[in-house]
Order: C-alpha cells, then sequence, then structure tokens
C-alpha cells in the first residue's frame, strides 16, 4: 500500500551550465508542487503506514528550506534542476521514512515534472 502527500513553494532558481543560451541561466522563479509516496502495510495497532502528521511535518521542515529562497544558495541544491530537487528531498526524508518509494517535483504552469522512485 502506498501513501501520497503533497505541499507546494515557490522559489527562484538559475541553470547557469547554459549561459546566454536559454533563458533559465537568468534567475527566475516557479511555483513548484512536490508529492512524497510512501509505502508499507498498515500497522496492526493504528491501520496507517505512517501517520500523515509526521509527513506533514517533515514536509513542513522542507518547506521552510525551500519557499521563496533561491534554490542555489541550499547546500545540495546548487545545480537545481528537477532532477536534484527530487533526490536532494529523498534524502532528506528518506531517514524518517524507510517505506520512501517516490518523489514527484513539478512546475505546473510549465507542464514539467520529474519523477524519482527511491
Amino acid at each position: 500500500m502506498r501513501i501520497v502527500k503533497s505541499m507546494s513553494f515557490d522559489a527562484a532558481h538559475f541553470l547557469e551550465h547554459d549561459p546566454g543560451a536559454r533563458p533559465y541561466a537568468r534567475m527566475h522563479g516557479h511555483s513548484f508542487l512536490m508529492e512524497v509516496e510512501i509505502e508499507g502495510e498498515p500497522a496492526a495497532d493504528t491501520g496507517w503506514v505512517v501517520d500523515f502528521g509526521d509527513v506533514s511535518e517533515a514536509l513542513d521542515r522542507l518547506r521552510e528550506t525551500l519557499d521563496h529562497r533561491l534554490l542555489n544558495e541550499i547546500e545540495g541544491l546548487e545545480r537545481p534542476t528537477l532532477e536534484n530537487i527530487c533526490q536532494w528531498a529523498a534524502k532528506m526524508l528518506s531517514p524518517d521514512f524507510p517505506g520512501l518509494r517516490r518523489i514527484r517535483v513539478s512546475r505546473p504552469s510549465n507542464g514539467e515534472t520529474c519523477i524519482y522512485d527511491v
């Protein structure tokens, strides 16, 4: 069984590895949507795979780190592609959620998504 929890955040970034060739080399911002999937068997005593409250608290900590920030300045996100944001989030969440199976990060206004199967 899998549970899914999502959160949104707004942040700026730039991708300087392609300077001048594309507009994303300049600083710009996006609204992002992050979804996490956690897999497991529901516990006999609670009926939960994990407590959604625990997942919400973990995502709130990520939001505090990411929201209204320049992603390039966050340790581990110096090159903040969707792919790297997924991997970074997985690294942050995995210790607390051994059943973490998927991170999905999208920029809905661009129709772009990255899915990382942990």
